[in-house]
């Protein structure tokens, strides 16, 4: 693979993550347990569809088949998106929702911090303005956590739970093929594997701190996302994003 598709396979699955995520967090707006995280879930949403715009925005600049951005987000199939599965997962409840933001958080603030080394200038650009958010979100997310973790033998009971379907599902944010290696080590994109411990240890004190209870380890072989291989909840997603869209081929907003 050309060093072109190299670089527009890369980025182009870190912004769909962001894509994902930010979509999923969307469907709370009009629907949070409290008018100020209705409001706090819904600026979290924005950011991260900011922050994928702008990263699609860089992998088009290699992508050798010379679509849009409008292109990549609307006129995908399923088997091309990128993002890892866990974003995809429906919300659930609150603590179900908070749990994986969380998750999300901490490997992103992490992932943003190293990225600003990033030989690209404009990739370590957007990063030192991204980081700023991704401290916010992560601050956010963590403080519920633990007032959920800590509060009543229910919200307790509904976050561990949480804590259980999706603390597997975070190891591939950490999974390597030859497409990151390859890009690790030319100093585009930051070497994952480099803060997989500082993520484990720094979730584990927030589970510690909030009387949860840390998962063991179980097997990541049907973890697949970044192969484009996803479950029915990306296409549900994708169905809604897409129809206008896909109705109206051509139009402009």
């Amino acid at each position: 693979m050309v060093w072109e598709e190299l670089r527009f396979q890369a980025l182009l699955r870190h912004a769909d993550d962001r894509l994902v995520l930010g979509h999923r967090l969307s469907e709370w707006c009009g629907h949070g347990p409290t008018l100020e995280e209705d409001i706090a879930l819904s600026n979290v949403a924005l950011d991260l569809l900011g922050q994928a715009k702008v990263i699609f925005e860089q992998s088009i600049k290699t992508d050798l088949k010379k679509r849009s951005v409008d292109d990549l987000i609307y006129f995908r199939e399923i088997r091309g998106y990128r993002n890892v599965i866990l974003v995809e997962q429906p919300n659930g409840d609150f603590a179900c929702t908070i749990l994986r933001q969380y998750f999300f958080d901490v490997f992103n603030r992490l992932w943003l911090n190293s990225l600003q080394s990033s030989i690209d200038k404009d990739l370590s650009s957007f990063a030192r303005s991204a980081l700023k958010e991704a401290i916010y979100h992560e601050r956010h997310t963590k403080s519920w956590v633990v007032r959920l973790g800590d509060g009543t033998k229910e919200s307790n009971e509904r976050i561990q739970e949480a804590v259980s379907v999706f603390y597997p599902l975070s190891y591939e944010f950490f999974a390597q093929d030859e497409i990151d290696q390859k890009v690790f080590s030319k100093g585009l994109l930051p070497n994952t594997a480099c803060f997989e411990n500082v993520w484990k240890e720094e979730v584990a004190l927030t589970l510690l701190e909030a009387t949860l209870q840390f998962p063991k380890r179980t097997s990541t072989q049907m973890l697949r996302g970044r192969e484009g291989r996803h479950t029915e909840h990306l296409d549900r997603i994708l169905s809604e994003m897409q129809s206008l869209a896909r109705a109206h081929p051509g139009a402009s907003w």
